[in-house]
């Protein structure tokens, strides 16, 4: 065990310790009458010492010892009982600070460091056993820890904490990694030098285990292009784990809410747990290894033998269970797995408890024996509950005669194992549909046909069904590699559609929703969409040659299929290559069998491909270019840009070659993928790119090694298909073949499986979460530089001011999220908007981020000001402020002239900025614009916005499932375009209130300014003397003077405003300007006074010191760089 570094005097102590191992750092000692040979006398007197002495007194046999060179002093920082336990500490020692330790220019650094290190490990052991324990006393003083160095908000979740060393130059630095719900947290403190960082994770591009020279094993984070390295973690598999896992659920939460949604268990940021991230990744493996819906969780896991009547053994495996299955996968995963439905289970007997076993009897007179289940009782007791949850109507006998059938089933089970026809299952009659197949109908098989091709399919077919007799048929039929084997050489056409859906896991959705598809057709038939529109575009466009598809009955069950699940998932709705696949689904399935098919393909297969972005095809790409580099290096040393193959292969992704290879050798593709998933369209990419290498290789530019790519993929056939030639023929299209020869698509496939097949679904998966977070980013990249370049257009700042202003507009926007579930800034973030309206601001969180920014701290978080300002740059009314409107506003405050500046604070005092409510009703009424919460609407004034999305219904295409108004859309962009500059003549004249307020927000202003004096003197003349030009103006205009009873309150109401406020404070000034503003103003409704912005101008253009601090240059970046480290901590203090 290691132990709390002391020093010890090594002269006093040789004749008691031999010295084993040593090195320039560390010594590793046996103590004497201990090993080899006991010592001799001396030996034998220290080890009578240690038996006579009490227990509490006994010495450990072995230990470890840190020195330096240049010093006498030693330091225990290990002992061991044994000489296993004490090489395995040194062997770590060797491997993990030696290397490092080169690095130190002195002893005391060197020392300083080993014993931080060691301080950590023992804290870490520690808290490992006290987390088994379930003892929360040293993780919550962690946690104080953790609010006490890096003053997040108190809502922040600590989810973990790991001793490590963090990498600052070349220099590591011994501290704490704290990982939260939203933060990535290290902090270090040694010989004086403080280390705190704190990244989130949606700002992170890379996250990987890396080693080099000086590490052997760290993990690198890459963040705002700065490479962060953590090493020396005594658990690091684990902590990169739940790293990879709190980055991926912090992606999807904020970008890609559309599979976030799909998760409930993590829908709350305030619930995250370590033990909870590691049930759903664990979930979500048993989701996709079995092929489950979404809702099924992993809820028991038994080690158990499963007899295997095929094989005549049993083979150890697990039995894993969920809501409604009960799985088995053989301990490879790969000799035999199988997937029983609950729905499918008659009962289930205890034959032997000697050999704790258990068998399930299922439907189709089946039986599976699991024996050695170490809790077998429970195991059985908690199946015939969810049985009985789930039965169906005709189970409903007694129990009785259940009972007696599954005791002869299993007596005959025992006495005849190797009897393999028990496990003859028998082929579920699925409730009918409308249709059938199209291939059924356009291409009805001619028994009498007896061509060598029909022969061949006969045979195959033959295959199948004695496949079936061995391993089972339906959905709870064993898969083996055998059945890979034939996945490989071709299903036949009249199976096809059937393997589909069980291989899939279609076949359980559809069994589990009866009636939900026709409920669907009937509900969205009549509807009109963007994507209705688009479907029926792209119609006429999909497998246009094929017969099917020529006539309405094709073309009426496509447009059935592809609306019915557009209404379905509306945040998909529909996208281009849906249309190809759903063609090949309906051809070999049936109607819903089809749908049920696009929705596994669309929601479990393939998540992320079908949506603008295309995110999930763009990360199936990227790993793609990792598997090109490890797979086929002469290719990459001939094209170090491997961007290219992401380009030419996206449509291999998005359609599974089908819309590159004839029909008839697309199938085959598809057969293998619903089988194996995206690894074997990754196995087929890889297989393509060899057969294909030396012709890549001596190409010359990206054009001809595309020509390259569509020949081969032209010359492709399937040489066993039983499709009509013209069909054939029509697939392939005009392109000349005579001169290129063929290849079989069986032989391809089989090529990539042999060459390939040992890539393994987990290393895809890894690969796809490591990868996914760089192609987010890159794409907010790219909306970043969109928006920097729309908005440079139009503001005085340069590139580098406007991409800090980004981050900080995006950061502040998400910091609404992070603690919320239903944000509704969260809510507004829609990826498919343009590019500008992508991140928006509602009040709270723009008063927060202006009043850091704005330059002369005239707005505090929640001021009415700021609400004022909020409505002047909401140009579209719609409760939601976009970057283009934020910096605008800030421009025209840092870089505009006298006059724009004046005009924007003489604009914050009209309508609709400004209500024109008396001062102390809106400072009543403040509670009423600003949210209590985050989720209540963020004023009352926006009363059309109380709903969270409806501001972004206005402009989001894709939201909600009314038809979209294009001309609407046009119109609104004409009078964009034709809108022209405002003048100062436009601006309508400001009243009584709205002045006696601006006169205030002057006040505010200059409050604290050296000049502070001068300019209340100067903002009190400007205001006498408008008010004076005002009496004599109205004077002159009026025929007759107006009554003495409202003269001289006129006249003494507006001296009294300009007195009070020059010779007050600005807190007195307050009240001294309400207090007017109301006596006056019953007073003078019937002789309102009022000024021109000319008027306004012209008055203060005449005071130079006013001018001056107008024109005063503020520097943005020091602005800037406050609010970066302020933003945060804003938020913590709330």
């Amino acid at each position: 065990m290691w132990l709390k570094p002391e020093e010890i005097l090594l002269k006093n102590a040789f004749k008691l310790w031999v010295t084993e191992k040593d090195n320039e750092y560390f010594v590793l000692q046996r103590r004497r009458g201990y090993g080899e040979g006991g010592g001799g006398l001396t030996g034998l007197l220290v080890g009578t010492l240690d038996t006579v002495l009490d227990s509490t007194s006994k010495v450990a046999p072995y230990r470890i010892l840190h020195h330096t060179p240049d010093s006498q002093v030693y330091w225990s920082i290990a002992c061991g009982v044994t000489k296993e336990e004490i090489f395995q500490h040194w062997d770590w020692l060797q491997q993990n600070i030696m290397r490092t330790l080169s690095v130190f220019d002195s002893s005391e650094d060197i020392t300083s460091f080993v014993q931080g290190k060691i301080r950590g490990l023992i804290a870490e052991e520690g808290k490992t056993s006290l987390v088994l324990e379930d003892d929360p006393e040293k993780f919550r003083e962690a946690l104080l820890r953790f609010e006490k160095w890096f003053e997040l908000p108190p809502e922040e979740k600590l989810v973990t904490y790991y001793s490590c060393s963090y990498w600052k130059g070349k220099v590591p630095c011994q501290g704490w990694l704290y990982l939260s719900t939203n933060f990535l947290c290290f902090y270090s403190y040694l010989l004086g030098a403080e280390v705190k960082l704190v990244i989130s994770w949606d700002e992170i591009w890379r996250l990987e285990k890396t080693s080099n020279v000086i590490l052997t094993e760290s993990i690198h984070v890459l963040a705002h292009g700065e490479d962060h390295y953590f090493s020396m973690l005594l658990h690091l598999n684990e902590t990169f784990v739940i790293m990879e896992q709190l980055a991926d659920y912090s992606i999807k939460r904020l970008f890609d809410k559309e599979a976030f949604q799909r998760v409930p268990a993590l829908s709350d940021p305030l619930q995250i747990t370590k033990r909870g991230l590691e049930a759903h990744a664990k979930s979500e493996q048993f989701r996709t290894f079995f092929r489950l819906p979404k809702e099924e969780n992993l809820l028991e896991v038994h080690e158990s033998f499963l007899w295997v009547p095929f094989s005549h053994f049993n083979t150890l495996g697990k039995i894993c269970l969920s809501e409604n299955y009960l799985c088995f996968a053989s301990q490879d995963g790969s000799q035999c797995h199988i997937i029983i439905p609950m729905r499918e289970v008659v009962n289930v007997e205890k034959p032997d408890s000697s050999s704790r076993a258990l068998t399930v009897c299922v439907r189709g007179k089946r039986a599976l024996r699991f024996s050695e289940v170490r809790d077998y009782q429970r195991l059985a007791n908690t199946i015939r509950s969810r049985c009985g949850i789930s039965a169906s109507p005709q189970h409903s006998a007694s129990s009785e005669a259940i009972r007696g059938e599954c005791q002869s089933l299993i007596n005959h089970f025992e006495d005849n194992p190797e009897d393999v026809t028990l496990m003859v299952g028998q082929k579920d009659s699925s409730k009918a549909v409308s249709t059938e197949a199209l291939m059924t109908v356009f291409h009805p098989q001619d028994v009498e046909n007896l061509d060598p091709k029909m022969l061949k399919e006969k045979m195959k077919e033959q295959s199948w069904n004695i496949h079936f007799s061995e391993y089972g048929r339906g959905t709870s039929m064993f898969f083996t590699r055998k059945t890979r084997d034939l996945i490989v050489r071709g299903v036949p056409e009249a199976l096809r559609g059937e393997l589909w859906m069980l291989f899939s896991g279609a076949v359980n959705d559809m069994a589990t929703h009866p009636g939900y598809y026709t409920e669907l057709v009937e509900q969205s038939l009549g509807t009109s969409t963007l994507a209705t529109d688009e479907i029926e575009r792209d119609l006429h466009r999909s497998l246009p040659e094929h017969p099917a598809f020529q006539s309405d009955t094709g073309i009426s069950a496509l447009r059935r299929v592809l609306t019915a699940y557009a209404y379905r998932n509306p945040k998909i709705g529909y996208c281009q290559a849906m249309n190809i696949l759903t063609s090949v689904l309906l051809l070999y399935a049936k109607e819903e069998e089809a749908f049920w098919l696009l929705v596994a393909v669309c929601e479990r297969m393939l998540p992320d491909y079908f949506n603008r972005r295309i995110i999930g095809a763009l990360v199936d790409q990227a790993v793609f270019e990792d598997l090109i580099r490890e797979n086929l290096p002469q290719l990459v040393e001939h094209m170090t840009d491997l961007s290219f193959f992401s380009s030419v292969s996206l449509s291999w992704f998005l359609t599974l070659f089908i819309s590159v290879l004839p029909i008839e050798s697309a199938v085959n593709v598809v057969d293998c993928f619903f089988y194996d998933g995206i690894k074997a369209i990754l196995q087929l990419g890889l297989a393509v790119l060899d057969y294909n290498m030396d012709a890549l290789i001596s190409c010359h530019d990206d054009a001809e090694a595309v020509t390259i790519l569509n020949k081969f993929f032209d010359s492709v056939t399937n040489k066993d298909s039983p499709l009509p030639p013209t069909v054939q023929q029509a697939s392939v299209g005009n392109n000349d073949k005579a001169s290129h020869i063929s290849v079989d698509i069986s032989e391809l496939i089989r090529e990539a499986y042999e060459k390939y097949g040992n890539i393994r679904s987990e290393e895809v998966a890894s690969s796809r979460k490591r990868n996914k977070l760089y192609v987010i980013q890159t794409l907010e990249d790219t909306t970043k530089q969109n928006v920097i370049r729309v908005v440079s257009q139009d503001v005085r700042f340069n590139a580098s001011q406007l991409d800090e202003l980004y981050n900080l507009f995006k950061r502040q926007h998400f910091l609404s999220c992070y603690w919320t579930m239903k944000s509704p800034a969260l809510l507004h973030h829609d990826p498919s908007l343009a590019y500008l309206e992508q991140y928006q601001l509602g009040f709270q969180q723009f008063s927060v981020l202006f009043s850091l920014l704005e330059p002369w701290a005239f707005c505090t978080t929640k001021s009415t000001l700021s609400l004022w300002v909020f409505r002047l740059i909401d140009e579209n009314q719609d409760g939601l402020v976009n970057f283009k409107e934020f910096c605008c506003a800030l421009d025209t405050l840092y870089s505009g002239s006298f006059t724009n500046k004046l005009k924007f604070l003489f604009k914050l005092h009209l309508p609709p900025a400004f209500t024109g409510s008396p001062l102390h009703l809106k400072e009543q009424r403040i509670h009423h614009f600003i949210p209590v919460t985050e989720d209540s609407s963020p004023f009352s004034r926006l009363t059309a916005f109380d709903l969270p999305e409806d501001g972004v219904i206005k402009k989001s295409p894709e939201r909600g499932r009314g038809k979209v108004d294009l001309q609407a859309y046009l119109k609104q962009w004409q009078n964009e375009i034709l809108k022209k500059e405002e003048t100062i003549k436009d601006l309508p004249r400001i009243n009584q209130t709205q002045f006696i307020q601006f006169s205030k927000t002057l006040y505010n202003i200059f409050h604290g300014d050296p000049e502070e004096e001068l300019l209340y003197r100067a903002v009190a003349h400007v205001t006498s003397l408008l008010l004076r030009m005002e009496e004599v103006g109205r004077r002159l205009q009026e025929p007759s003077s107006p009554p003495e009873s409202t003269k001289p309150a006129s006249t003494s109401a507006a001296e009294e405003s300009s007195t009070e406020e020059a010779s007050t404070t600005p807190e007195s000034s307050d009240t001294s300007s309400s207090h007017n503003s109301q006596d006056a103003g019953p007073d003078l409704t019937e002789t309102e006074w009022s000024f021109s912005f000319e008027q306004v101008l012209a008055s203060l253009l005449n005071e130079p010191a006013i001018v001056s601090f107008f024109e005063r240059p503020v520097d943005i970046q020091a602005k800037v760089g406050q609010a970066r480290v302020a933003q945060l901590k804003l938020k913590a203090n709330k």
